[in-house]
């Protein structure tokens, strides 16, 4: 029961999310499509996880364990991290730093964790700045930007 009332809660969200990107303005003097897509998938895809909630519930719903407490409090803590140092430091080195500490947690070797997380960062930033020509912070820190 507990898994359909979230579905709900989440549909409601989405639904809500979706209306919101309705009324998003776009300027005049933007590419055709837009940053409206964007928002609208996020809303189609958790509107179709929220329904996967609600048809399909887990039979036997269980609270996380107790041990699962802290790894989730460094997480989210490393999340807000990132966000307020990608600018500052840079997309390659605050992404490598954030992917190897959740690879770590996730179980990998520190070298395998940092060598998929440099690769990582690396491939994204290079695609996004050269290949799509969006610019990611290169960091002001350190002196790139």
């Amino acid at each position: 029961m507990s898994d359909r009332v979230l579905g709900i809660l989440v549909l409601l969200l989405a639904l809500g999310y979706g209306w919101l990107a309705n009324r998003l303005e776009v300027g005049f003097f933007s590419d055709p499509v837009g940053p409206k897509p964007f928002p609208y998938l996020i809303a189609a895809c958790t509107v179709l996880a929220a329904l996967w909630l609600i048809a399909r519930p887990d039979p036997n719903p269980q609270w996380p364990p107790r041990a699962f407490g802290p790894a989730f409090a460094l997480v989210l803590g490393s999340l807000v991290a990132y966000a307020y140092l990608v600018v500052p430091l840079g997309f390659i080195l605050t992404t490598t730093l954030e992917m190897t500490l959740l690879s770590l947690l996730f179980g990998a070797r520190w070298w395998q964790g940092l060598g998929g997380a440099l690769a990582f960062s690396l491939g994204v930033y290079l695609l996004f700045t050269y290949g799509l020509s969006v610019p990611l912070p290169a960091g002001k820190l350190l002196g790139l930007a």
